[in-house]
């Protein structure tokens, strides 16, 4: 690894993390000595960029310090080429034409010696032969989530039975053959997983359900670790 690329490394370690990060953390990540993690961070300092901390504490990154934009690695590139191709395949038509044009932007924005790790990259995935029809507007639920918005849908169950139910949107989930939609339903008064391809009809509310993003998420995700908790423990017994 060039020395410019492992300054690179360094900082990017320091910058995912919100706690100090001892230079043995880093070490092993980048597979160096701690030696030369001490003088990485030296130089780094040297040349102005805000780390604080010191050996055998651990280190932290200010966070009002910002890179150049698009100061990416070989292997970000291609981590980047990856996610965009799913989306492509398995994302919504708004979501789709979105990753096409990140793509367009970071090729555009990247050297040209990187270039080839986006218009040929060695990671692909399959195509998607398994294209499902949304009973609701993708695009517009997703701003329904931000706006905190209520959703008003008939949903069909496995069984072909119909309900009317008002929700409160938190998520939208993309697997290979479904999109779920995670939301809080009043009527069960609890959290659950709607099927797109199910929603037989989907009314945009204008009335705001309350609760942040945040919290709402928050709440969802206690109440799917303690559904996989007591799974785990119904298997157990």
């Amino acid at each position: 690894m060039r020395r410019a690329d492992r300054l690179f490394r360094v900082i990017q370690i320091l910058r995912r993390s919100r706690r100090p990060v001892t230079a043995e953390a880093v070490a092993a990540e980048l597979s160096i000595s701690v030696r030369s993690v001490y003088r990485d961070v030296a130089d780094l300092t040297g040349q102005g960029v805000p780390i604080r901390g010191e050996a055998g504490v651990g280190y932290i990154l200010d966070r009002r310090y910002d890179m150049p934009p698009l100061m990416l690695t070989p292997e970000e590139l291609e981590a980047a080429v990856l996610g965009a191709q799913w989306v492509v395949e398995r994302g919504d038509a708004a979501l789709a034409n979105a990753a096409r044009d990140l793509l367009s932007k970071i090729t555009a924005a990247v050297p040209h010696s990187l270039r080839t790790f986006i218009t040929e990259p060695t990671l692909g995935i399959p195509e998607n032969n398994l294209p499902v029809r949304d009973g609701l507007d993708l695009a517009k639920t997703r701003s329904w989530i931000r706006a905190g918005r209520k959703l008003r849908i008939c949903y069909r169950d496995e069984a072909g039975q119909e309900t009317e139910r008002v929700v409160w949107p938190v998520i939208l989930g993309y697997a290979d053959a479904v999109r779920l939609l995670a939301a809080w339903c009043e009527l069960r008064k609890d959290f659950r997983h709607f099927r797109t391809d199910r929603i037989v009809r989907a009314d945009f509310l204008n009335e705001a359900h309350g609760t942040t993003l945040p919290d709402l998420k928050r709440k969802w995700e206690h109440s799917m670790r303690t559904t996989r908790a007591s799974s785990s423990q119904a298997v157990r017994n």
